[in-house]
């Protein structure tokens, strides 16, 4: 059994998200911010359920695809830790996340 953190980069970036869908329809961003949580909690069972990330292909970092998010994350031993969150339509900058 893993212990999830939410790092505050990660929750500053979920809640851009949802701001942003709110201002068309604020159940929709409340539903989503919901099932971001429920997505990310069962990787307290399940940790290496994400896959590993298509630009980081031989690294620690692993995401979970949960539309229109893309979840970052990383485990160190029986943590696992939430690094980043980005809409799937926006270019990722690998240089945010370090190898």
């Amino acid at each position: 059994m893993a212990r999830v953190i939410w790092t505050e980069p990660a929750l500053q970036e979920l809640d851009e998200i949802a701001d942003y869908i709110s201002l068309d329809d604020p159940y929709a961003a409340k539903i989503l911010v919901r099932k971001v949580f429920e997505r990310v909690d069962h990787l307290v069972q399940h940790p290496k359920s994400g896959k590993p990330t298509a630009e980081f292909e031989m690294s620690v970092y692993r995401e979970i695809i949960m539309p229109p998010c893309r979840i970052f994350y990383r485990i160190a031993g029986n943590i696992v830790y939430i690094i980043h969150v980005i809409r799937e339509d926006r270019l990722f900058r690998t240089d945010v996340l370090r190898s």
